[in-house]
Parts: C-alpha cells; structure tokens; sequence
C-alpha cells in the first residue's frame, strides 16, 4: 500500500495529464507495491478536487465489464469511475479531437436511476426496480497513461480511462425491452466497425450495475436518482479520430451519434 503522500503525487501527476495533455508512464511500473484500494483512492483524490471546484457527479460508469476484458487484466470483477456534468457531450456538437490524448468510443445500453440505489446489500431486483429507463450511449474512453499501457491499477487511478459520454433521445422502460438481448452494431463514416450484444456486460448488465452499487458503497459513495450508469461496452473500444462519424445502433433501443473534428 502507498503513503498517502505518493497517492497526492501521483494524483497531481494524472490530474496534469489530463490538462495539459501529455500522457505519463504507467504507475504499476514505477509503484509495484501500488493496490486497488491505493488506485480508488487516488482517483478519489482527482474526482473531489473537481467537486471542490464546482464540478458534479452526474453519474459512474462500469469498466472491465467482458470476461474477456477482465481475463486481459487477471482480475475477476470489474472496476469503475465517475460521470461528471463536465463529461456529457451532446449528438449536435462536434468533439475536439485536440482535447484528448487517445481517444476512443465503447457502445453502451446506459441505465438512468430514477429511485436511489441500496448500498451493500444492492441485488439486480433493486437496479430493476430503480432503472427508469434505459438508453442508447456512447462513452468516450481516454488514457492519461502513455499509450494505453496500463494496468487494472493505472486504468483505476485514471478515473477508469473515462473521458465523457453522450446519450441518444431514446427512452426505454425496463418492462418494455429485455436487457439481456440488445443487439449492438457501431459504424465509423457508414461503415460497420465493431458488433456486439447487451449480455456480453457480465451476462446481464443489471448485474453490472448492482455490482457497482455495492462497491462504492465501501468507498461511501451512493447512486442516486436522476444518475446515469454505464455498466460496459457491448463491442471493443474503436480508435476516434478527426473527421470520425460514430453512429451506435441498438436493437428495440434506437442510436447515438458521437462525431469528432
């Protein structure tokens, strides 16, 4: 475990990153001694020095999510990060590239809460209960570590890799579609680049979602009302690059655009 002084450096180091877009080398290389709980904190450091300064919580997002991603890791749950306001983007505005160090998009089925979430004892029956509605989304994923190489700490430290999200219009209630069997196809410029299904999200993503509920409930976190919860990719992560054209197409759940300049 790290002294809490290491943990503000490194904090200082990423939250630098993200500013002046110049990516630093991985931390697991240079800390080995450095832990998930070391990584939670670290990225708790970044996301209350944003509160402090007038940004807001608008929602988390689940990362590790596939059997796949988490086999690529050697880790067997998932991780998270924080939806700030500061990350929503919008279908009608184009993304500046330029901001971003390695951007990427990851094709989501987004939840929207509309009741509080149980904390510890949070089961898939209570995400149902709480989900007012699904939606078609796009989370926009970016590494302050140099290349993407990272670890399941450094992508931990990193706020997750998360950069920003947008929904599409689409509003679905839960009774009305089964989340399990939403089929996913994204396209770059009209051309189809990545396909996937909503249960490739640990089988369920309302098991996603209730996983994360009970861990940042050990962080003394809560999801609330009106949150938005991306509980992961139903495809891989595509590269984004100026003059892209994203559009994520669900089946039974409408499409999201994300184009970047």
């Amino acid at each position: 475990m790290l002294t809490t002084s290491v943990r503000t450096e490194l904090a200082d180091e990423l939250a630098r990153a993200e500013r002046d877009r110049v990516a630093v080398s991985p931390l697991a290389a240079r800390y080995p001694d450095i832990d998930v709980v070391d990584a939670y904190e670290i990225q708790l450091l970044n996301i209350r020095r944003k509160l402090d300064g007038g940004g807001r919580i608008v929602g988390h997002k689940v990362g590790l999510s596939s059997v796949a991603m988490q086999q690529m890791m050697g880790v067997d749950e998932p991780d998270y990060g924080h939806l700030l306001a500061d990350m929503e983007l919008f279908e009608d505005t184009p993304v500046d590239t330029s901001a971003f160090l390695l951007p990427r998009v990851e094709v989501e089925v987004g939840f929207v809460l509309g009741a509080d979430l149980p904390g510890a004892d949070c089961t898939e029956d209570d995400v149902r209960a709480a989900t007012v509605a699904y939606a078609p989304a796009i989370e926009l994923i970016d590494s302050r570590i140099t290349d993407w190489r990272i670890s399941l700490c450094d992508t931990i430290s990193d706020n997750a890799s998360s950069a920003g999200f947008v929904l599409g219009k689409a509003r679905v209630a839960p009774g009305d579609i089964d989340v399990t069997a939403i089929d996913a196809v994204l396209t770059r410029n009209g051309e189809v680049i990545a396909e996937g299904r909503s249960d490739a999200v640990l089988g369920d993503p309302l098991i996603a979602v209730a996983w994360l509920a009970r861990k940042v409930a050990s962080f003394g976190v809560r999801l609330r009302a009106g949150d938005v919860v991306l509980p992961g990719s139903c495809t891989r992560a595509i590269d984004a690059r100026a003059g892209d054209d994203f559009r994520a197409e669900f089946t039974g759940l409408g499409a999201v655009d994300l184009r970047f300049v």
